[in-house]
């Protein structure tokens, strides 16, 4: 069946159409995004403004009427940190629904964990072993642990790179000693985390998903993504280290001309970079292996695994239901 997952982050609203049924490996059919910047349309008290809701609420219409045009049978909207965290966010939800029809599903940090490490366990196989997997998104850092497709240990925590760079990395290009301070912080702040984590098991495989992995893994000499998504892609700690020194020392506009960059993401690499850096030092992991699937994916999938009849067309309702409720 054709599916649609729209979702509703930090930093973009990202549209993905895919071809799935269970037991296949989802066809991605087109992808389409647009630069919402949610979690800067906040006020004081932690609230959407009128703007930014205006403009979530342009952007899904449009977007849930391009699914409906690709002929998705459904359409999965969530949201993550942004909503979850607004002040606001009912009220915001409650008039998107009556505007677009669309009914957020707005998911916990540990609900991203999980399905993002399902979607992990999916693309490495059972041969992986015990997976390690980090994901950065632009509000909340998810780190999770496991031998199985259900981790033992999913967490989340409010170090997403856009936040980071909101709070910590105001000046373009970033101080030296800012940075330094900032180094310290997650190194303190990780310290319970990647203990609970590791106490979990030794990972056999370590495993970066995100955009921001992605992108750092690019620009320490990954394969480009024209290379396909199968292609070993890795991110060596030495790498990263030599990377956060070049790119610290460039404006938001220069890093947006490097490779595998992009504008709407330029401004918060350095923060993710340094992130992603005290991650795997606080986890004593000196490479991981990026992983192309991560939370959409780890949507579609739970959703082949819990349809009754397996995700089959003939089951399924018609093209109508674009703000159905769904058991993910």
């Amino acid at each position: 069946m054709r599916l649609g997952v729209l979702d509703v982050g930090s930093n973009t609203v990202h549209l993905l159409v895919v071809d799935a049924h269970r037991g296949g490996h989802p066809m991605p059919m087109s992808s389409s995004k647009a630069a919402l910047r949610l979690s800067e349309n906040m006020d004081g008290d932690g609230r959407i403004t009128e703007e930014g809701e205006a403009r979530l609420i342009t952007t899904i219409a449009e977007f849930a009427d391009l699914a409906r045009k690709a002929k998705c049978v459904e359409l999965m909207p969530f949201a993550t940190s942004a909503l979850r965290e607004a002040t606001n966010s009912e009220e915001v939800l409650t008039r998107v629904r009556a505007s677009t029809g669309v009914d957020l599903r707005v998911l916990s940090g540990e609900d991203e964990a999980r399905l993002t490490f399902l979607a992990v366990r999916r693309w490495f196989g059972w041969s992986a072993g015990r997976i390690l997997n980090l994901d950065i998104g632009g509000g909340s850092l998810e780190m999770s642990n496991g031998g199985d497709e259900e981790p033992d240990v999913a967490l989340s925590l409010q170090l997403g790179a856009g936040r980071l760079t909101r709070e910590w990395l105001r000046d373009d290009p970033p101080g030296k000693r800012k940075i330094a301070v900032l180094r310290d912080w997650l190194d303190a702040e990780l310290v319970v985390p990647s203990k609970t984590l590791i106490e979990a098991g030794k990972p056999d495989l370590a495993v970066g998903t995100s955009k921001t992995f992605r992108s750092l893994a690019r620009l320490t000499g990954a394969a480009p993504s024209a290379a396909g998504p199968r292609v070993r892609r890795t991110l060596t700690s030495s790498g990263l280290r030599q990377l956060i020194a070049f790119i610290s020392r460039m404006t938001a506009s220069d890093r947006a001309e490097l490779e595998g960059v992009s504008s709407d993401r330029s401004q918060q690499l350095v923060a993710g970079a340094l992130v992603a850096e005290a991650s795997m030092r606080a986890l004593s992991l000196d490479s991981i292996e990026i992983c192309p699937w991560a939370l959409r994916e780890g949507l579609i999938l739970r959703k082949l695994d819990t349809e009754p009849n397996g995700g089959g067309p003939v089951a399924m309702p018609p093209v109508e239901p674009v703000g159905r409720q769904h058991e993910w």
